[in-house]
């Protein structure tokens, strides 16, 4: 059994290779996302962080105003958590050409990447987290998924070591306006 041990470790990494998701797959799909039309303006998202055995450990909506000038497109993020923080993050994302993209913030380590096909876009980056009053460097592996009706779906991987640690899903609605609701009663900014 001990020299059968690698093989099946082997099959079992490879198979695992075989499963993900690539993005060209959602080449040709619809709707089709382009982040600087949909971020455009106000959005709103509802989202949750579970951790690697699926237990929910925090909620938060996001109140989200972009501005596209033709080059840059300016993501200004108002996080309200269900345990009463609130953050905000500045992301400012370039388009690159062929579907690429490059974004920075504050709070992520050199340049997230990203790259749009079809209706689908694969996002990543390496993130300075706040745990409690000091921060871990997490590596975030984000697949947004453009909905018809203006809806977007995002499920990110969140990873420590090349070790998933949780997960996090958000929806996405470009009509903020008609959803007022937050954690904290914080009027959104539409």
């Amino acid at each position: 059994m001990m020299h059968r041990l690698p093989y099946i470790l082997l099959v079992l990494l490879t198979l695992g290779a075989c499963s993900n998701m690539q993005i060209e797959d959602f080449a040709g799909t619809g709707p089709e996302l382009k982040p600087e039309e949909y971020f455009a303006g106000q959005t709103k998202a509802w989202g949750m962080f579970e951790d690697r055995f699926g237990n929910l450990k925090r909620e938060f909506v996001v109140d989200i105003q972009g501005d596209w000038d033709g080059t840059t497109l300016t993501l200004i993020e108002d996080f309200d958590y269900s345990d009463g923080e609130q953050e905000q993050r500045i992301w400012r994302i370039t388009r690159k050409g062929d579907g690429l993209y490059e974004g920075r913030a504050d709070d992520v380590v050199g340049t997230a990447q990203g790259i749009a096909r079809g209706k689908a876009l694969n996002w990543s980056y390496d993130l300075m987290l706040k745990v409690g009053e000091s921060e871990i460097k997490v590596r975030f592996n984000d697949w947004m998924f453009l909905q018809p009706g203006g809806v977007m779906i995002n499920k990110a991987e969140v990873s420590k070591f090349g070790i998933t640690i949780g997960t996090v899903t958000l929806f996405f609605a470009k009509d903020a306006a008609n959803h007022p609701g937050s954690f904290s009663g914080r009027k959104s900014a539409a």
